[in-house]
């Protein structure tokens, strides 16, 4: 499946957004993503048993942490891809109900690229 948290509607959850970046193993995998890398790069460079790294993986895209892009090779193989799909997080009490906390993200801007091809993905989904 691929995600892509900046065309979500709905925000994460809160306690999904701290129960993740609470992780060790998660926020070295974070780190580690200065670019796009798949699971197999991320669990040799960070240190981390690979089936371990596909569960921190999937709590940080469920978290709306990470983008998930799959590459398709000529092979007929594919490959999933990570970024990171933030630029800052912040948590904050909710000015309506003093009792929640509220998480907001700051994303990056997307590129030409990528502006079109949702273009497009919108234009193909309206025909």
């Amino acid at each position: 499946m691929v995600r892509d948290p900046s065309r979500e509607e709905t925000s994460p959850d809160v306690g999904d957004v701290l129960d993740a970046l609470a992780d060790d193993a998660a926020r070295r995998i974070v780190t580690a993503l200065s670019e796009p890398k798949t699971a197999s790069e991320l669990s040799e460079e960070c240190e981390i048993p690979l089936s371990t790294t596909y569960r921190k993986l999937e709590k940080l895209t469920e978290a709306s942490l990470l983008d998930e892009s799959t590459d398709i090779r000529r092979d007929g193989q594919h490959t999933t891809r990570y970024a990171v799909a933030f630029e800052e997080v912040a948590v904050s009490v909710d000015e309506e109900n003093e009792r929640a906390f509220a998480v907001d993200f700051e994303r990056p801007e997307q590129a030409r690229d990528e502006r079109l091809a949702d273009l497009w993905s919108e234009l193909r989904e309206e025909t």
